[in-house]
């Protein structure tokens, strides 16, 4: 399926995965609406794939605020008339025991988390529907598949996110040609463990990389790429995508 010049947001463009991922969508051909709040790092991006010959535009975005999410998307379609694709990808990941009651970080990743994706994709929708067609990928994962300790609420945000991507894909998909796709990865080294306050769960998650060979974020903008790239007739509803030595 051929998907030059089609128009794609990305959320959390700014570093790891999103920026891996818009960089090789607009090596790809996509146009590409770089969004996060750095616009330090979206311009630095935007400039990269320039040179290498691709389009994107940079966008200040703050997903958890609807209309910072709005003026965006409005922002990318007057430049450049549409809005194909959004790969709703901010997310934040702190780590800790529910009883030390770091109430400000479950807070935090409720709204960025959930509100951000849940913002993104009504700001994105209207015009989904007025063209009738779209396709709306959204990183969950493995988190929202099972849940570990120190990552009740990460975990409570990932699988909210894995239901309404499938929530999605059934009420969109027949009716508006609008697939959906709903990622899950496992360990991939990314920023997500700078996150971590709690020096004992920080101290696991690098001990993990010793055991095993994370994902890379190129990793997973290859995934999502298979996922466009599939026939029209072709929805990948979802990826379970580990590391091949991840057993848990």
């Amino acid at each position: 399926m051929s998907l030059k010049s089609k128009v794609a947001l990305v959320t959390g463009a700014s570093s790891g995965i999103g920026k891996a991922t818009a960089v090789k969508l607009a090596a790809n051909g996509f146009r590409v609406g770089l969004a996060a709040r750095r616009v330090d790092r979206l311009v630095e991006i935007e400039q990269e794939i320039r040179r290498a010959g691709g389009e994107a535009i940079a966008i200040e975005m703050d997903v958890v605020s609807e209309a910072s999410v709005e003026a965006g998307v409005k922002g990318l379609v007057e430049a450049f008339g549409a809005v194909d694709i959004v790969f709703n990808n901010a997310g934040l990941m702190p780590i800790s025991d529910v009883e030390t009651l770091k109430t400000a970080e479950w807070h935090r990743m409720v709204d960025v988390n959930i509100k951000g994706v849940l913002n993104t994709t009504a700001a994105v929708l209207p015009y989904m529907i007025a063209q009738s067609s779209g396709h709306i990928v959204t990183t969950s994962s493995i988190a929202g598949r099972k849940v570990f300790p120190g990552l009740s609420v990460y975990c409570a945000t990932k699988h909210a996110m894995t239901a309404f991507s499938e929530g999605l894909r059934l009420e969109l998909a027949p009716k508006h040609n609008i697939r959906v796709t709903c990622i899950q990865p496992g360990a991939v080294e990314t920023e997500l463990f700078e996150q971590i306050t709690d020096e004992n769960y920080a101290s696991q998650m690098e001990g993990l990389k010793e055991q095993m060979t994370f994902l890379k974020a190129d990793d997973i903008a290859d995934t999502v790429l298979f996922a466009l790239q599939a026939p029209a007739h072709v929805n990948v509803a979802e990826i379970f995508v580990l590391p091949t030595q991840q057993a848990w």
